[in-house]
């Protein structure tokens, strides 16, 4: 019997989290911190999986369920932090009476509405990973990160006046840097493991050319590849940024050009004729690609060879 989809409850306020999770009302209505203690681990079925209206920054500990974010599971070990964005679906499935230990930030967009800090993080590509790409801190990661946490936390429980905003976004941001840090040294220190996603994109993307692929689907994506390799867009661009200093376009644009040069060498194919072997729709644009990565025509480049 085919498994019934389950559809998200989506949570709409802080105030309305709060609620559902049978913890005190929030201190502001735009901006949360939550001890995750405070929490017991088993949920009504319809919050097995729901979209939050908000940012969330956790660091958890002690956890013996499964999360879902996207197409992976989160990994949990000891001072995973895990980054969530408003309208993201979370699937998450809890040991009952678990406990949990750590901290929930919970931010409103409006919250950080009239400070830079908004559009900023829309750039920490961090909160648009996927789930298996949780950042594990080192032991003194985890202290500094705590340390900030307890400042946000401290300010959030003091008596609101005309500089609470100002000090807890800097706070936050603060906090928000810190973790772009981490995340890049877990670039390096996953090394291994880039390299052999990196082995795996090169396969894929030769397989990709080497069957009917590309006359099915068109040229390759940075999505779809990032999809086969089960990995977020941004998560594929910056490991390969961290290894090659390119990004996945980059390593897709490189590839057609290794192909094109192959094709307009080895075979009588006219520019229109490999232009759509490699999944062009307009020659114009392969001719425009070859040329700004050759500085030749694919003519030019051709007859270079005769």
């Amino acid at each position: 019997m085919k498994k019934e989809a389950i559809t998200p409850y989506t949570i709409h306020s802080i105030s309305e989290m709060h609620s559902l999770l049978k913890i005190p009302k929030p201190e502001h209505p735009l901006v949360s911190f939550v001890d995750l203690s405070k929490i017991t681990c088993h949920f009504d079925d319809n919050l097995k999986s729901v979209v939050y209206s908000f940012y969330t920054v956790c660091i958890k500990k002690g956890f013996t369920g499964k999360m879902k974010y996207g197409q992976n599971f989160y990994d949990f070990d000891e001072g995973v932090m895990t980054f969530m964005a408003p309208g993201q679906v979370i699937s998450t499935e809890v040991t009952t009476d678990s406990a949990v230990y750590g901290a929930m930030l919970v931010i409103h967009p409006d919250f950080i509405q009239n400070y830079a800090l908004a559009k900023k993080i829309k750039e920490y590509s961090y909160f648009s990973y996927a789930v298996s790409e949780a950042l594990h801190l080192s032991e003194k990661e985890q202290t500094m990160i705590t340390g900030i946490m307890k400042n946000i936390e401290q300010e959030y429980r003091s008596s609101i006046d005309a500089f609470s905003q100002d000090v807890m976004v800097s706070h936050i941001e603060l906090l928000l840097n810190y973790c772009n840090r981490f995340y890049n040294r877990q670039f390096i220190t996953r090394k291994n493991a880039n390299n052999s996603l990196l082995s795996k994109l090169e396969n894929l993307l030769s397989d990709y050319f080497e069957t009917d692929k590309v006359q099915r689907l068109g040229l390759p994506t940075v999505a779809y590849l990032s999809d086969e390799l089960n990995v977020s867009p941004n998560y594929l661009s910056d490991m390969l940024r961290s290894l090659t200093g390119q990004s996945t376009q980059h390593h897709i644009h490189d590839k057609i050009i290794a192909k094109a040069k192959e094709l307009l060498t080895t075979t009588s194919l006219s520019v229109s004729e490999t232009a759509f072997q490699l999944g062009f729709e307009y020659p114009q644009s392969f001719n425009k690609l070859f040329k700004s990565k050759t500085n030749l025509s694919p003519l030019e480049f051709r007859s270079s060879f005769n």
